[in-house]
């Protein structure tokens, strides 16, 4: 029997994966607010939820699986029920979740954690939340921070971050590295994309400053490729590092795929190992096609041009289409996420869709049938 692309192995740095299928990270608005009434009660920690929702993936065969944006500090978080890393407590939770994966997989299972900061999108209502817009402070919210005082659409407007306000987001983010590698993640993703802090001060839309961190193109990548130093130089030199871009902002005078290389390309010389290739969030009102493959040719764009591997994201729902994109070189990996959550075990159905063999946890095997699913 011949391999399918997506089941071949993969390494990256000293990380082997069993295959090319992976999860991408998928925001849960799960963590647990902080509560007055509850003693004790923390935000940002991974829970029950958490340990279900990607252990089950684990157990239905992904070889990777990218946490959801894991907050690098409080004013970070999309909504006050998303989950973080700047505690010791909530890297203890996550250290519960990453054994898990560790234990039950199909195949050798990994996880990585996707760092982020939100920015002038912080503090906002989850999407299944009866608020919408801004969290006011009455009802949890807090004061977001961005490269300008612009706000995003009708949320609140953020403070602009000084000199010392963009240092401390950079020592936040190796901090929360530190936290990671000590809670057994595999690897991390540095969140760069969906206009979240780091994809703000990258979008010509969004970033206005004239200062060293704005101004022209070098200006506006500074702040990635300076969290990239940051993170790559606090942990091993054998843990892969992943980037989540936005390549265009599917907006004339923004981020378009020409620049996306160019930063693809700075952020391999900084030490980064894949690009996870996704689009648009900087601003509103943008117009995106979305459909199945929409994305695609951005990563294969940045993979040629950069010289780096990438993943491909966004509406792959089948096992023969995420074989067809990795057949025509367009990417390295495919990231699965709604298909995911329709299917927590895609990957076995795909294996069989491609006549693979995957293996099975032990306590599913009498669910297998004749041809594997």
């Amino acid at each position: 029997m011949e391999t399918a692309s997506l089941f071949d192995p993969m390494s990256l740095r000293g990380l082997d994966l069993a295959h090319r299928g992976w999860v991408a990270a998928m925001c849960q608005y799960s963590a647990d607010p902080v509560l007055p009434e509850v003693p004790g009660n923390a935000p940002g920690v991974p829970n029950d939820w958490h340990l279900m929702h990607l252990g089950s993936f684990a157990a239905g065969g992904a070889a990777l699986i990218i946490t959801e944006a894991a907050a690098v500090g409080p004013e970070g978080r999309i909504s006050p029920q998303d989950a973080g890393i700047w505690t010791g407590e909530q890297a203890a939770g996550w250290q519960r979740i990453t054994d898990f994966v560790h234990r039950h997989g199909a195949v050798d299972a990994r996880i990585g954690i996707q760092l982020a900061h939100a920015g002038r999108k912080a503090s906002t209502y989850a999407p299944f939340a009866a608020g919408h817009g801004s969290v006011p402070a009455d009802d949890g919210g807090w004061q977001t921070v961005g490269p300008t005082a612009d706000a995003f659409g009708s949320y609140a407007a953020p403070l602009q971050l000084d000199e010392d306000g963009i240092r401390g987001v950079i020592s936040d983010f190796a901090a929360a590295a530190v936290r990671a590698v000590d809670a057994g993640f595999d690897t991390i993703e540095i969140h760069g994309a969906h206009g979240y802090l780091l994809h703000q001060f990258l979008s010509p839309l969004v970033n206005t400053r004239t200062d060293a961190w704005g101004g022209d193109e070098a200006g506006r990548n500074r702040l990635t490729l300076e969290v990239i130093d940051a993170v790559r130089a606090v942990i091993p030199e054998s843990m892969p590092l992943l980037l989540r871009i936005s390549a265009t902002d599917w907006l004339p005078g923004g981020v378009d795929a020409e620049s996306s290389v160019v930063l693809a390309r700075q952020a391999r010389e900084h030490g980064v190992d894949l690009v996870d290739v996704s689009t648009g969030g900087a601003v509103p009102g943008a117009t995106i096609p979305v459909a199945p493959n929409y994305q695609v040719e951005f990563a294969a764009a940045v993979r040629h041009g950069a010289g780096i591997p990438t993943a491909a994201v966004g509406l792959i729902d089948s096992g023969t289409q995420a074989e067809e994109i990795l057949q025509a070189g367009s990417a390295d990996a495919a990231l699965i996420a709604r298909a995911a959550l329709r299917d927590p075990h895609w990957w076995l159905r795909a294996a069989a869709e491609l006549d693979q063999k995957l293996p099975w946890v032990p306590q599913y095997e009498r669910g297998r049938r004749p041809g594997g699913f």
